[in-house]
């Protein structure tokens, strides 16, 4: 199984066990953070070895940072903020 299969295949067990954050709360505004913690977030993510720079996504969780730094109940996979 390639890594990003495995990504896929663990991203599908969190969202089954209860994730923290889910796609879908995107679509409510109540759920983001301000935006100077979303861009200190996601300076740190651009800072990361694990980010795919083409784009913008996490190789741990496999989720787009441009987007996840933005929700308050978001948290950085291995534990970067």
């Amino acid at each position: 199984m390639s890594a990003w299969q495995e990504n896929k295949k663990n991203r599908l067990q969190q969202l089954k066990e209860g994730a923290p954050v889910k796609p879908t709360d995107m679509l409510n505004k109540q759920n983001y953070t301000t935006a100077e913690i979303a861009e200190k977030r996601m300076a740190i993510c651009e800072d990361c070895p694990r980010l795919v720079r083409l784009t913008k996504q996490c190789k741990e969780c496999g989720c787009f940072m441009n987007l996840k730094t933005k929700l308050a109940a978001a948290s950085c996979p291995i534990g970067k903020w």
